[in-house]
């Protein structure tokens, strides 16, 4: 065999995401990009904000000696300052560029924190549903993920993870706003894990980390605030990117922060450096961190991005679709109207609308829809997708 049974394994349990977006290209090649409606991928389709332009070409034209040689592998100190100077404001916290490493994106980002404390068979608690690649993330790097429910509306229930935590408890990851339901965690809530994560590290004589993936913080909508866990927790472990909120997603540019009130950050942070290199990554794109230290307060449209959600949330509903609205993220995660929700993707897709089911994100009988695409494509899908709660309805009858 050519591959390793481990990386079979994987790929046959591989992302429905990327399944449904393989198969929604062969349908665009079939019958026209246009007449296709996808919601399967979350890759932006607004642009990067103007000002990144201009930042970008100013970068582009220095001419300065030494723009593209190797830096530091943790990244150039004055766009690590930039990060912790954001962070410092938000969390009241003397963080420090010493505590950043900027990396290939969010996803290179957990990559590199599991790698760098996880021996192995350590578990790492993630809620479902949950953004696919996470198991495969902590799999990569022989920890085990260990899966919580949350409640009926999303919210992370304390006894579930009370229950869950063990001696082999080495972190909890959160994802606030959530990929796939858009709900934003409230700060009382994060306080309650917080105060359960202490209790148990006290236990159990160990430190447990939670680590927050945060590429969706600026992505809010009526005046919700995502709490930062760096001022809830002492060790606590933000991982973001700026895919989403500056629409960059083929940049791969990204940080990791530790708290400084974490008893062993020094220690963390030697070891994720060590790992951004070894594992390939070596160190962030140069020019992107040169680029984003100048685009402060900068973001994407999100005026645009609700008006989005409210036309799709309001025309769903009216058909009779179940579902949260979301607070944040731009995804909807409805209730199949069948029980069996691969049965109702394949009447949407039926109707040339592309969804993923939920079972790839750890929760059946719901489904993912993307709506960060163009205004038209879901004025164009709202026909399909109320025949196809009509056609389920009716199949059920």
């Amino acid at each position: 065999m050519a591959i390793s049974k481990k990386i079979e394994h994987f790929m046959e349990n591989s992302s429905w995401i990327r399944k449904m977006f393989e198969e929604g290209n062969a349908l665009k090649k079939r019958i026209g990009e246009e007449n296709v409606c996808d919601f399967s991928l979350g890759n932006p389709i607004s642009e990067p904000p103007p000002l990144f332009h201009q930042a970008l070409q100013l970068v582009v034209n220095d001419q300065t000696p030494g723009q593209h040689r190797y830096m530091p592998n943790a990244g150039y100190p004055e766009t690590r300052k930039y990060i912790a100077d954001i962070l410092s404001k938000e969390s009241d916290l003397p963080v420090s560029e010493d505590h950043i490493i900027m990396t290939c994106g969010a996803a290179a980002g957990l990559n590199v924190i599991f790698k760098t404390i996880l021996n192995p068979r350590d578990e790492v608690i993630i809620f479902s549903p949950y953004f696919a690649e996470y198991i495969f993330y902590v799999n990569n790097n022989a920890g085990t993920p260990k899966i919580v429910e949350t409640t009926d509306n999303f919210n992370i229930n304390i006894h579930n993870l009370e229950k869950a935590i063990n001696d082999k408890t080495k972190a909890v990851l959160v994802n606030s706003p959530n990929n796939p339901t858009g709900v934003v965690y409230h700060e009382s809530v994060l306080k309650e894990i917080c105060t359960l994560l202490k209790q148990k590290s006290k236990d159990y004589n160990e430190n447990i980390y939670l680590i927050s993936d945060e590429p969706y913080k600026k992505i809010v909508y009526d005046n919700i605030v995502v709490p930062t866990i760096l001022k809830l927790y002492n060790h606590s472990i933000i991982v973001n990117s700026h895919s989403k909120d500056l629409s960059l997603p083929g940049e791969r540019i990204g940080y990791i922060g530790v708290s400084p009130q974490c008893t062993d950050w020094e220690q963390i942070i030697a070891g994720a450096v060590f790992c951004n290199r070894t594992l390939g990554f070596v160190n962030a794109p140069a020019l992107m961190q040169r680029v984003i230290r100048r685009l402060k307060n900068v973001s994407v449209n999100i005026r645009d991005y609700q008006q989005k959600r409210d036309l799709l949330y309001s025309s769903l509903i009216k058909m009779g679709y179940e579902m949260i609205k979301p607070q944040g993220a731009f995804y909807f995660f409805p209730k199949s109207p069948i029980k069996d929700e691969l049965e109702f993707i394949k009447i949407l897709y039926s109707k040339n609308i592309l969804t993923v089911p939920g079972r790839g994100f750890g929760r059946s009988g719901h489904f993912r829809i993307s709506y960060c695409v163009a205004q038209s494509v879901i004025e164009r899908s709202l026909e399909g997708f109320k025949e196809a709660i009509y056609q389920s309805l009716d199949a059920g009858n």
